[in-house]
C-alpha cells in the first residue's frame, strides 16, 4: 500500500483551518472536520506551492491574536 500523500501524479487540495495552519491533502479523500479546502484541485507540485506562498507565518492565528493584544 503507498501513501496517497506521496503520489506525484494524483491530484489534491490545499486545506486551511480556523488557525490559518495549511495543508496538503489528496482530492479523492474527504476533508477533515475543522479543515476547508482553500481553491481548486492542483497537482501535488503546485499545492506545495500554493502553500510555500500563503503560509509564511507558521504561528497559529490565535497565538498571533494573543501577541498582538499583548503588545498593546
Amino acid at each position: 500500500m503507498s501513501n496517497p500523500f506521496d503520489d506525484e501524479t494524483g491530484r489534491f487540495l490545499v486545506l486551511v483551518n480556523d488557525e490559518g495552519q495549511h495543508s496538503l491533502w489528496p482530492a479523492d479523500l474527504t476533508v477533515p472536520g475543522g479543515w476547508r479546502s482553500d481553491g481548486p484541485e492542483r497537482s501535488r507540485q503546485e499545492c506545495l506551492e500554493a502553500i510555500e506562498a500563503a503560509w509564511t507565518d507558521m504561528r497559529p492565528a490565535s497565538l498571533v491574536r494573543a501577541m498582538q493584544s499583548e503588545a498593546r
